[in-house]
Order: C-alpha cells, then sequence, then structure tokens
C-alpha cells in the first residue's frame, strides 16, 4: 500500500528527515508517535503527497503502486483526489457552507455528478450519526460534529488511505474516544488504510502497530507480514 525509502526533508540547513524507510500495508491502522519536532507531520504530509522530500532522485515513496515521485504537479493532484483523504486536528470546514456541501466538495473536484455526490455524502453523514445536521453550517455543530463531517469528506471519493495529523487534538475526551473507535468502525467497512500522527497515547496503542520518531528517524525495527 505504502513504501518510502530514503526520505530525507531539508528546510535550509535544517534536516527533519533523515533517511525515513517506510512500509504500511493495506488494511493498516498505523500511528506514528514522537515529540514535537521530531518530523511526524512533516513526514505525513510527504506521504499524503501535500509536500515532496528533497532528495526526490535517491528516494521512492509508492502508494498504491504508483511512484508519485514520477508524477507531474497535475497528476499528483488526481492521483490525491483518487486515492487519498485527509482529516486535520482542525477540521478546515469551509463556513459558508453546510455539512454536506463541505462534504460534497472533493467529489465535486473530482467531476462526480451532483446527484452522486449528494446521494454519497448523506450515506456517509448517516453513517457518521449526522442524518440531521446535513444543512448545518460548521458555526452551528460541535466540535465533534464537525470533525466528523470532515471524516465524512475525507471519505466521499472512497480513498484507499486516509492520512490524520492529531484528528483529535482539539475535541474533549468523550468526542475523542468516540473519533478513535469511528477508525476502527471505518476500517472494517470500507477497508481503508490508515495512518494517524498523534500524541493521544490510547489511539497510538489502540492502532495495529506504534511507530515511534526521535529527531527525524523512525526508531522502531518495523515487523511486517507479508
Amino acid at each position: 500500500m505504502i513504501k518510502a525509502s530514503n526520505i530525507h526533508k531539508y528546510y535550509g540547513k535544517l534536516e527533519v528527515l533523515k533517511g525515513v524507510d517506510l512500509h504500511i500495508k493495506k488494511g493498516e491502522i498505523v500511528s506514528i508517535v514522537g515529540a514535537s519536532g521530531a518530523g511526524k507531520t512533516t513526514l505525513l504530509q510527504i506521504l499524503g503527497t501535500l509536500d515532496v522530500q528533497s532528495n526526490k532522485t535517491d528516494s521512492t515513496l509508492l502508494i498504491n503502486n504508483t511512484e508519485t515521485t514520477n508524477l507531474n504537479d497535475k497528476e499528483l493532484a488526481k492521483f490525491r483526489n483518487k486515492h487519498i483523504g485527509f482529516i486535520f486536528q482542525f477540521h478546515q470546514l469551509l463556513p459558508e457552507f453546510t455539512a454536506l456541501e463541505n462534504v460534497c466538495l472533493p467529489a465535486f473536484i473530482k467531476k462526480t455528478p451532483k446527484f452522486d455526490a449528494e446521494k454519497r455524502a448523506a450515506e456517509l453523514l448517516d453513517f457518521l450519526g449526522l442524518s440531521h445536521r446535513y444543512d448545518h453550517k460548521p458555526a452551528e455543530l460541535s466540535g465533534g460534529e464537525q470533525q466528523r463531517v470532515a471524516v465524512a469528506r475525507a471519505l466521499i471519493n472512497n480513498p484507499s488511505i486516509i492520512f490524520a495529523d492529531e484528528p483529535s487534538g482539539n475535541l474533549d475526551s468523550e468526542s475523542a474516544d468516540n473519533l478513535h473507535k469511528l477508525f476502527f468502525e471505518l476500517r472494517e467497512k470500507f477497508g481503508q488504510t490508515f495512518v494517524i500522527v498523534t500524541h493521544n497515547e490510547e489511539l497510538a496503542e489502540m492502532a495495529d502497530r506504534k511507530l515511534t520518531m526521535v529527531d527525524g528517524k523512525i526508531v522502531d525495527k518495523e515487523i511486517i507480514v507479508a
């Protein structure tokens, strides 16, 4: 599903990622933990193709059997829209749109017909317990509801992989617990792979594997079962 090798990232003279190697199987839920500044979010952004490694010529990033370093910007945007979903700490919903409209946006970018996009968005919101919130704007939703709308938006195009960056970091403990359980329900229902950067130890331990980053490297010895 994801195979990355020798990933380096520099910001000026500062080396943030120092030759990261990573292999994540289809359907896995993998957590990435570590102190602030260890490189977790930078790695997630590169794995999600939102950023690019500094050493493209001597590294690899294979996602769904596609070498993403070979794609130009337009191809990469299309690939990302089709294969990848994102959940952020701050939900990043557009305040002027309703919950249903926010969920539909990636589908509209994909050129999905309006009827089909809205039907799929409604199905996801129903599954997430938000059937009564279709027409509510983000300001009218609780924090947990906003994050569930963001989850629905991440799922709208049926992506193979969901990348989540501190997804429960802005939620109260009950909403965070519900969101953590939801990831596993989604994996069972839709079969997605989840890669989650988190400081939440409970969520990290729930994952199939927990990887620890220290000073730009993954320090755990990974065990991959073919």
